[in-house]
């Protein structure tokens, strides 16, 4: 067991840019599913939620011994999610204890009558740095239906008037499916109007309560892609996207082309040349690489370690190993590790580094994570360059 001691100083941690972290090493961000119970009937929950607290849960020593190891793997970003995490008692004290530590901590509660103007400003006390709700439809038939709770909108509305009543920074996730896909341009209107910082796009992964029919074509998700780029320009708040890797080309492609910069010069690799600094700086909101087991870890309530909440594969639990040896060491996130070993199109393709494809929406489309993303309508370079030289 860890000692709960505040350890190194933030100086040397604080800030820490996707670029420069060894994602075989550390992790930039974590997600602690601090509880799997909740109250909402989400017709695409990962987790299948349920509604009493699972007795196997952390324990509350447990979950400072979790923030140390965490810590300690280059203090990265640290979100608690649940199941509904507000359900677990002991929150405040586990964000205070991660905050003092000097962590960047931020939570995703839903929009349950649990949520009071009581907690939210016991939650600005302990320092939380953001609050992400979700809005999956600009109004209540859409999202209610999205959420299996009737009146679950006007809640959440209600919710963010309290957040920005205390001037917290509000964040809303919105996952993009067939429900809404039509509505995006009403959506846009209504984060704004809520004053949010951030837009968290999620396209949708068939997996738990998530449906294969419910997702977006091939060709929709680049539309959405494209789209979500222009809007990036403009919108009031910062656009960052999960589950969606192929945005990261996207972003690639549009700035290379709008700065005329010869394909040639691009390196995909880790190392890029300053000519193309600017091109990166596109991608600040949806970090290079970062994806399910590289860069990013999800820790469950009992303590399972994946490699996200949508690629349910466990490398090894907390109670048995430490985090960092299972990040570093188990077979599931060596893998995700090297795309140069991705099978069919995702391995050879030049964005391979950059995007990789959602892991998650591979596995659970394929059943094989190192396939190839099969919503991705890019063919790459060295496949286009074969085509051309058969007879």
């Amino acid at each position: 067991m860890h000692g709960h001691g505040l350890g190194k100083g933030m100086d040397e941690k604080k800030g820490m840019h996707p670029g420069i972290i060894n994602f075989n090493h550390n992790p930039y961000i974590v997600i602690w599913e601090v509880t799997r119970a909740c109250e909402l009937k989400c017709v695409h929950c990962r987790a299948d939620a349920q509604v009493k607290p699972d007795p196997r849960e952390l324990t509350h020593e447990e979950g400072l011994d979790l923030i140390d190891q965490i810590y300690d793997m280059g203090n990265p970003m640290l979100v608690f999610t649940g199941g509904d995490c507000m359900l677990r008692e002991d929150l405040f004290e586990l964000a205070d204890y991660a905050v003092k530590k000097g962590m960047r901590v931020s939570m995703t509660p839903s929009a349950t009558p649990n949520v009071t103007i009581e907690k939210m400003a016991r939650a600005k006390e302990v320092g939380l740095s953001r609050w992400g709700f979700s809005i999956d439809g600009p109004n209540a038939a859409i999202h209610d239906h999205f959420r299996g709770t009737p009146g679950a909108f006007d809640l959440t509305l209600e919710k963010i008037d309290y957040l920005n009543q205390l001037n917290m920074p509000l964040q809303i996730n919105t996952v993009i499916s067939r429900y809404n896909y039509d509505h995006l341009e009403e959506m846009v209107k209504l984060v704004t109007d809520m004053k949010a910082v951030m837009w968290y796009i999620f396209l949708l992964v068939p997996t738990g309560r998530g449906q294969m029919d419910d997702c977006l074509t091939p060709a929709e998700h680049e539309k959405v892609f494209r789209w979500l780029y222009e809007l990036s320009k403009t919108a009031p708040f910062d656009i960052k996207t999960t589950a969606a890797q192929h945005y990261r080309r996207v972003v690639f492609q549009q700035k290379a082309r709008e700065q005329k910069v010869d394909k040639n010069e691009i390196r995909y690799e880790d190392t890029l040349t300053k000519d193309m600094a600017s091109v990166i700086d596109g991608l600040k909101r949806a970090p290079k690489g970062v994806n399910d087991g590289n860069g990013f870890a999800f820790v469950s309530h009992i303590g399972d370690v994946m490699p996200s909440g949508l690629l349910p594969i466990v490398g090894g639990n907390v109670r048995e190993r430490p985090l960092a040896e299972i990040y570093r060491e188990a077979k599931v996130f060596r893998d995700l590790r090297q795309p140069d070993h991705y099978k069919g199109k995702c391995g050879i393709c030049e964005f391979r580094h950059v995007c990789g494809g959602s892991r998650s929406r591979t596995y659970a489309v394929t059943g094989d994570y190192m396939k190839s993303e099969p919503f991705c309508v890019y063919i790459p370079e060295a496949m286009r360059k074969k085509e051309a030289i058969l007879p």
